[in-house]
């Protein structure tokens, strides 16, 4: 319903009026939930996986975090042989290069630009609940912070390298870890930002990306 009633007029608009909508929208789902439930935090059901700490030469980790990650890779693999393997994801990567050309060789654009927009809804979904089971603790304004480094991590990355994201992810991950042990917690968010900072200056293509050159 989202796609069909605010993305779906923006076709043909520019990408800066199509990223308004997506805020403004997720702002609209945001504060509307606030309203008819309040902002307090729900408690997330506990048992769905059962934690238990494993170490593994001196090193200790909790089999929910062995589960997110398996679940994570496992739905990246997917996707990876998705895009590259089937038609629709031929197709969703020809839209993403050249929606008229696309268009011309007769690939319904609309169509996969809706189903492009249901499996980034679904793996949202998918982080939402690994969210959840991971801080046992679920509220409206949950996805800011991990929506804005997972936009991080695709840059680390490289946008439109799927794996490159993931690889981006756990780095991101791993530096926020390191500075959370340094004593410096709070500046965990600041470290991410920082990094986008630093990539966009000395590598916008990200890790994983190259640069193209276009005839003019």
């Amino acid at each position: 319903m989202i796609e069909r009633v605010a993305y779906k007029p923006l076709r043909n608009a520019t990408r800066i009026a199509a990223l308004i909508t997506a805020i403004g929208v997720s702002l609209l789902i945001e504060y509307t939930t606030i309203y008819l439930r309040g902002a307090q935090p729900a408690a997330y059901p506990d048992d769905i996986i059962p934690n238990k700490t494993i170490a593994i030469s001196g090193l200790t980790i909790s089999s929910q975090s062995i589960v997110i990650l398996a679940v994570s890779v496992t739905l990246m693999i997917i996707l990876e042989l998705f895009i590259h393997k089937t038609k629709t994801g031929k197709a969703m990567r020809a839209v993403s290069v050249d929606a008229d050309a696309a268009r011309l060789m007769g690939i319904n654009v609309d169509r996969t630009i809706s189903v492009t927009f249901a499996i980034g809804s679904a793996l949202a979904g998918a982080a939402g609940v690994a969210f959840g089971i991971y801080y046992i603790k679920i509220e409206p304004l949950m996805g800011i912070i991990p929506g804005l480094k997972a936009f991080i991590a695709a840059v680390l990355g490289g946008i439109g390298i799927i794996p490159g994201a993931m690889v981006g992810g756990m780095l991101l991950g791993i530096v926020e870890a390191l500075v959370s042990a340094a004593g410096f917690s709070l500046w965990r968010d600041a470290a991410a930002f920082l990094i986008l900072i630093l990539i966009l200056l000395f590598k916008p293509s990200g890790l994983f990306g190259k640069n193209i050159r276009e005839k003019v």
